[in-house]
């Protein structure tokens, strides 16, 4: 896949791949580069943190595990491809337990990964911005104020920061088992079907 690139895009990725802000994550490499998606995308979905079986190895944004492959299949659904989007997550660097398994990205991490989400969405200017749990929605939060929560505003459309946001659940095996089922999550993604449309994106699916 073809991606056209920026110059601010690539500051972007240099930095991001040498900070050393979060002392847990000093030996995970950042998941951003051009494998995220192009920087013209009009829809942007942000998610938690690379996983460690999915885009920490993979370095490609929700795949390899089991959370991508249920993304894909949300994506198929409203004929949304991967090269019309770009992903990127609230904390770049995939945050581990002292065991290795995966763990939420700490407040301070999220923190510190702030300027790099700010920038992403100043980069890449989105007209419809997608986040993939609470962690996510959270962290717009920091760069522009909002007062949404998950539960109260999953599959809606809102306004923010000049923007429309369609807050959504994670795609992971644990969230669709015990908090959002498939069918539910599918008429979520016909949710951002719906907000494509209101930003006359709706022939994004043919370009």
């Amino acid at each position: 896949m073809m991606v056209r690139m920026s110059p601010a895009f690539n500051k972007l990725v240099a930095d991001a791949a040498a900070c050393t802000l979060c002392p847990a994550l000093c030996e995970r490499a950042a998941v951003l580069s051009d494998l995220n998606g192009p920087v013209t995308a009009r829809v942007m979905f942000v998610g938690e943190a690379p996983g460690r079986k999915g885009a920490d190895r993979t370095r490609i944004p929700f795949s390899g595990d089991q959370s991508g492959k249920n993304f894909d299949r949300f994506l198929e659904s409203i004929n949304l491809r991967r090269d019309q989007i770009f992903i990127t997550s609230a904390a770049l660097c995939n945050p581990q337990t002292s065991s290795g398994a995966n763990r939420k990205p700490t407040q301070s991490e999220v923190a510190n990964c702030s300027s790099f989400l700010r920038r992403a969405i100043e980069i890449v200017d989105p007209s419809v911005i997608v986040t993939l749990g609470s962690v996510a929605l959270d962290a717009l939060k920091r760069i522009h104020y909002h007062e949404f929560t998950l539960k109260e505003t999953i599959g809606k459309v809102n306004e923010w920061n000049g923007r429309l946001l369609v807050p959504l659940y994670h795609p992971s095996p644990q969230v669709l088992a015990s908090h959002r089922r498939e069918s539910a999550q599918l008429k979520d993604y016909q949710v951002v079907a719906q907000a494509l449309r209101l930003q006359g994106l709706s022939a994004i699916q043919s370009s």
